[in-house]
Formats: structure tokens, C-alpha cells, sequence
């Protein structure tokens, strides 16, 4: 039995299964042609202790780490859900972190000490005003990072964060904000600089302040379930009180909160792919032609084997490396090599499943037609393909 198989992640798998079939599966196709999930379900989730899954108890979460994460995610996909669904459910994955190292900080937590995100005395008061909430299902908050024009360059950030007193007053906007819509509480990188300067510093702004506009909803290929926004911020004032960790830390901040996201998503690349071998298995043994089922062909087993074995190499290859990631070791490129070899395995995996279904795959009624179009967002969102490969290029020393 491997440490990702215990029996207290398997009762975790089954919780997120039965979660899954009871709550998303009669109700998915109507989220996303409505283009976003109900409030309630992450009350629901939050009862479950879904919704706190890798925060400490402390905070208000239900404890467990990165490999917990990981296996709700996973098996909330292989259950028949999608990962639009886990980026609307678990947009606090994203917003929240920051928030919760910094306040470990005063108290000298192991994750503060591994972000090295400086605390200030009001780390502990957004704990209470937005984790906890947010973690108890009655809170939604979303991370705004990226920008119209600045793409993957995060240093390059022109959103801008004057001091005015207690307030830092803040222009500018940013774009493809995941949860946007829904969201009570953006956590938004600025620049505490001139714009592009990279002295960035993370602040929670709420939704309704004067000055802060959630623009159209954004209509996208995939993740149709899952609200994306542009917000637009004029001379917005936010008390300084909302400011995560010391100001010009958010950009260190940003930077190591990346691993666990990029591993997030190479989760959903692997499982994305591991539920395509089994839709497709399960339709080429129920489906003839020309008086024989699809699965008695061997071009179709063995394009069936090269499926299943592509997704279950980047299955173990990505618990590999979370595991050296939650032991603390410095793995920036293997994390890097292990979302591309997932997004790889994924977009494979999924474009010959839909193949293998013919032209019900195309239709919107395939299961496997969300996935192949949810699939393509994998090797653009954390970071892009190409922005891995730098980064795997650097680890080799070129």
C-alpha cells in the first residue's frame, strides 16, 4: 500500500465519489449551459469537509495536505465531474493560501516559513474576516493576478497601489479572473512601485467598493460551468488593513504558491485523461459495427492500451513529485516537467477518445466532448507550456 492509498484516503476518495453522484452529476450539464454553480454548492461541500481539504484546522479547514488535494481532485473528475467544475468549486485554492501563510508567520508555521511571506499584525484579522467564511461555504473569493497585456509576466504587473493614509488607493485591471463574477472578495496583486516594477504587494479587495467594476462575463471554448471576468479597479480605496503579509512581498508570495496550482492542474490533466480511457473503454466494448464490438478490433485495444498507459504514467509521475513537494524539497522544474507530461498525456488522451466515439463524441450530450474542450485550458492556465519548458530549461542549466 503506497502512501497515496491509505485507507484514510480511501474513505476521502469514497466521501468525494458519493459527493459527486449526489450532488453534481444530475445537475452539471444545467450549470453549464447556465455558465456558473449555485452558491450552495460550496455550503454543501463545506459540510463535508470538501471545501477545507489541505487547510489547517485553524483556519477553519479540515486538515490534510497537498497529496488530500490531490485526491479530491482526481476523483472528483474520475467521478464523472470536470475540471471546470473543480476550478469554480475550488477557486479558494487560489485566493486563500497567501493569506493563511502570512498569518502562520506570526505564529512561526511551517507553510509561512516555506513561502517566506513576512507577516504584519492584520494577517490574523483577514483569517477571521475571509478564510474562515470562505471555508465555511458562505464566502467566495477569487486570485487576480493576470492583466490585459501582461500574459504569464507576473514582474510586469501595472496595476497600481498608491498609499493614501490607511488606504492604498488602486487603478488598473485585470482580466480572465476565474470565479470573478461570483466572487465576494478578489485577492489582487499590485504594484506598490511605479507600474512594471515588480515591488508588488497582494491586497483583498471586496466586491462593491467605489471604483471596483466586474466586467462582462467572459465567454469561453471550455469551463463552461465555471464564471470568468474581467475587473476594472478606479482609484479604489482599500483599507491597508487587507494587505496580505509586509508590502513588496507578494511577488515572492505569488511565486511559490505556483507549485501547488501547477500540480492542481496537472492533476486535473491526469484524471481529465483517466476518466476518457474509461468512458472510451466502456463505449468501445458496448458499441458494434459491422457485427462485432469496437474492443474486439486490436487497432482499438491497442490505441486503448497506449491511452491508458500514457495516463497512468503521468498519474504516478505527478504523486511523485507532490510528494517531494509536501516533504519541502525545492522542486520547481520537476513540477514544471510534471504538469507539461500530464497536459501532454491529457491532449492525447482525450482528442483519440473522442475519436473513438465517433460522432457522438462530438455531440453535447458526450461526456467526453466537456472534457476534450475543457482539456485545452490545461497547458495555458499556471503558467503556459512554453513558460514550463523555460522554466525545465533553466533546471538543466541552458
Amino acid at each position: 500500500m503506497s502512501i497515496v492509498d491509505t485507507p484514510e484516503r480511501r474513505q476521502l476518495r469514497e466521501l468525494t465519489r458519493a459527493f459527486v453522484t449526489r450532488e453534481v452529476l444530475p445537475h452539471l450539464d444545467d450549470w453549464e449551459r447556465a455558465g456558473e454553480v449555485p452558491r450552495a454548492l460550496h455550503a454543501t461541500a463545506a459540510k463535508l469537509g470538501l471545501l477545507g481539504i489541505g487547510f489547517p484546522e485553524s483556519v477553519g479547514g479540515s486538515g490534510g495536505d497537498l497529496l488530500d488535494s490531490i485526491i479530491v481532485t482526481e476523483e472528483l473528475i474520475r467521478s464523472g465531474g470536470s475540471s471546470g467544475l473543480v476550478a469554480a468549486l475550488f477557486t479558494h485554492g487560489i485566493a486563500l493560501p497567501h493569506m493563511v501563510a502570512a498569518a502562520g508567520a506570526r505564529s512561526g508555521g511551517s507553510l509561512s516559513g516555506r513561502l517566506g511571506v513576512a507577516a504584519t499584525p492584520g494577517d490574523d484579522d483577514l483569517i477571521d474576516r475571509y478564510v474562515r467564511p470562505t471555508l465555511a461555504g458562505t464566502m467566495i473569493g477569487a486570485l487576480a493576478i493576470t492583466e490585459p497585456d501582461g500574459g504569464s509576466d507576473v514582474a510586469g504587473i501595472r496595476t497600481t497601489a498608491r498609499r493614501d493614509g490607511d488606504h492604498y488607493v488602486v487603478n488598473g485591471s485585470k482580466a480572465y479572473i476565474t470565479s470573478g463574477h461570483r466572487a465576494d472578495f478578489v485577492t489582487t496583486a499590485v504594484c506598490t512601485d511605479f507600474p512594471g516594477s515588480g515591488e508588488l504587494t497582494l491586497l483583498v479587495i471586496d466586491k462593491g467598493l467605489p471604483g471596483f467594476t466586474v466586467g462582462r462575463r467572459l465567454e469561453k471554448l471550455g469551463w463552461h460551468c465555471s464564471d470568468t471576468a474581467e475587473l476594472s479597479f478606479v482609484d479604489v480605496r482599500v483599507p491597508v488593513a487587507n494587505r496580505i503579509g509586509a508590502e513588496n512581498t507578494g511577488f515572492l508570495a505569488i511565486m511559490q504558491h505556483f507549485a501547488a496550482e501547477r500540480l492542481s492542474l496537472a492533476t486535473q490533466a491526469y484524471a481529465t485523461a483517466q476518466r476518457c480511457v474509461e468512458l472510451a473503454t466502456r463505449w468501445c466494448r458496448d458499441r458494434e459495427t459491422f457485427g462485432r464490438p469496437l474492443a474486439s478490433r486490436q487497432l482499438v485495444r491497442h490505441r486503448l492500451a497506449e491511452m491508458h498507459t500514457r495516463a497512468e504514467a503521468a498519474r504516478s509521475y505527478v504523486h511523485e513529485v507532490a510528494l517531494r513537494v509536501t516533504a519541502g524539497e525545492p522542486v520547481v522544474t520537476e513540477v514544471a516537467m510534471a504538469k507539461n507530461v500530464a497536459v501532454a498525456a491529457c491532449d492525447q488522451v482525450v482528442d483519440q477518445a473522442l475519436q473513438l466515439h465517433g460522432g457522438f463524441g462530438y455531440l453535447r450530450d458526450a461526456e467526453v466532448e466537456r472534457h476534450y474542450r475543457d482539456a485545452r485550458l490545461l497547458g495555458i492556465g499556471g503558467g503556459t507550456t512554453e513558460i514550463m519548458n523555460e522554466i525545465i530549461a533553466k533546471g538543466m542549466g541552458l
